[in-house]
């Protein structure tokens, strides 16, 4: 059942039970009002007496709009209100964004007083804000929170609207298209989504790739995301050598985010941790996963985060967390994720909240939002985010073999050098670059392109390719023990993310497990 259907039968008890004091909260006024209209179209509330005060408007009767006097004013639809729960039973007054009763002042205590009124008198005093009340007033009746579509009201919305365009304008959306795009408006006010699909038609027609643009306008809609920052893929980036078990892995998850989960006990694809030696693409990855996924991606500092006042880091994550929800579907970036929950030796406490808030989330949280966090000492990690079920996998990267490393160079040089290498160059390139990452073969490959570019005109020479990869130095050769550490930590501890290694008869065997045979 969608917020709205329940907010309505919560609405349609509350009135039958006559509480003499409903607060609709929202910042959608149009969604709230439809919500108290539908309710006075029931039936049963044929002779309910009801009324709505608007500041533009004044009192009305809330079924022919009739009004009921010419003094507009706040004070004098109060007067109205006490006058009707005085002398008619059962009255209901609705009041629109009253004023300020989020604290104990005149206004709130007059509020009071008249919902005491309307209780003598079986009526009823509905209000609509998008503020808190104050306490005093809450204690007197009941609340309502009415949320922002979810993904199968947004659809309905996205359907009415595309119903009455059929015919207009071209249309190429379908089922899937429009669903899809339900999941992209979620977390935005309806009228907001309506105004949105209103600018797509005026272009003439709606077609397949207006969905993704819709990604483009959410974060337009949202601006500056309270400690999210939007990092912007470069095409070049969407490209990653090397790493095939993990690629193949996410084209699974691809298609599962992008299916319909609803009628499944299923929910979207959670995310991936990746650690592993530094320099060997795990950062790329977040970028190509964005990419090519067609969704906006979002860079996550924990370590930012980190405040001197008590609560202040938990309630910087909390909102966080909560924008990454509303702006979803997304990617989720989360680099060196150790230095902001790495909290076993903090001694104020505040690295392990930050660690339960964080797996709370990413066990309860049921929007799309890919995680990509990535880790080079995964050891300062708590245990608890290692656990099976956190993240949907841990990978680890390792340095690149042979196979690898010829694609990586394949890329970088075309890249550069605008050119492919020789066959010749390329093997030899391969075998230099033993024990290199994927930055390593970047780095050296760029000084390349850019003596190049100074040297316009000259003709490249193999030779000075393969002497900028033999002055390249990898961190595995200048720092072997750490590297060595790492690799021995992921190679026993979680998936590979490059191609599986290939089995083979020769070399030592292990000895089978032992099947015992029953004959009759």
């Amino acid at each position: 059942m969608s917020n709205f259907a329940e907010s309505r039968a919560d609405l349609e008890s509350y009135i039958s039970a006559r509480v003499p004091l409903i607060s609709i909260r929202s910042i959608e006024q149009d969604r709230a009002l439809r919500l108290v209209r539908e309710m006075a179209a029931n039936p049963r509330r044929g002779n309910l007496p009801l009324w709505i005060y608007t500041r533009a408007t004044g009192t009305r009767d809330l079924r022919t709009n009739a009004p009921t006097s010419d003094d507009r004013s706040w004070p004098g639809a109060m007067d109205f209100a006490a006058t009707q729960f005085a002398n008619r039973p059962q009255s209901t007054v609705v009041f629109v964004d009253p004023d300020d009763l989020s604290d104990d002042n005149s206004a709130s205590r007059h509020v009071a007083e008249l919902a005491r009124l309307a209780d003598a008198n079986a009526g009823s005093i509905i209000l609509i804000t998008d503020n808190p009340l104050w306490s005093g007033l809450q204690r007197l009746g009941m609340s309502i929170t009415l949320s922002l579509p979810d993904a199968s009201e947004m659809y309905d919305v996205i359907h009415a609207f595309l119903t009455d365009h059929r015919g207009v304008v071209p249309i190429e959306w379908n089922e899937q298209d429009a669903r899809r795009a339900a999941e992209f408006l979620v977390g935005v006010p309806e009228g907001t989504a309506i105004n949105v699909l209103a600018t797509i038609v005026t272009k003439g027609s709606v077609q397949r790739d207006d969905v993704e643009h819709l990604a483009r306008f959410k974060d337009k809609h949202f601006g500056d995301l309270a400690g999210l920052e939007r990092v912007e893929v470069a095409p070049d980036s969407q490209q990653v050598g090397g790493m095939t078990s993990l690629r193949a892995w996410l084209d699974r998850k691809h298609q599962l985010m992008k299916s319909d989960l609803r009628g499944t006990k299923l929910r979207p694809p959670r995310g991936v941790l990746l650690v592993g030696v530094p320099g060997c693409g795990k950062s790329l990855s977040a970028k190509a996963i964005a990419g090519q996924w067609r969704l906006p991606l979002y860079r996550l500092d924990l370590a930012a985060m980190l405040g001197q006042y008590v609560g202040q880091s938990e309630g910087r994550l909390r909102e966080a967390l909560d924008a990454a929800d509303r702006i979803a579907p997304c990617v989720l970036w989360i680099d060196e994720i150790e230095k902001g929950l790495a909290g076993q030796n903090d001694s104020t406490g505040v690295g392990r909240r930050l660690v339960g808030q964080f797996l709370y989330w990413l066990q309860e949280s049921r929007s799309r939002v890919f995680v990509v966090a990535t880790s080079n000492d995964v050891r300062s990690l708590p245990p608890e985010l290692l656990r099976k079920g956190r993240f949907d996998e841990l990978f680890f990267v390792d340095l690149p073999d042979s196979d690898d490393r010829q694609e990586i160079i394949q890329l970088y040089y075309q890249r550069y050098v605008q050119r492919e290498p020789t066959a010749e160059l390329l093997d030899k390139l391969v075998g230099l670059s033993d024990g290199f990452a994927g930055s390593d073969i970047e780095s050296a490959l760029h000084d390349v392109g850019a003596e190049l570019h100074l040297n316009a005109g000259a003709e490249l020479r193999p030779e000075f390719v393969v002497e900028a990869f033999a002055n390249t130095m990898p961190l595995s050769r200048t720092n072997p023990e750490q590297i060595d550490e790492i690799r021995t930590w992921g190679r026993e501890r979680a998936v590979p993310a490059g191609r599986p290694p290939t089995s083979t008869m020769s070399g030592p065997q292990h000895a089978g497990r032992r099947v015992v045979v029953l004959s009759d």
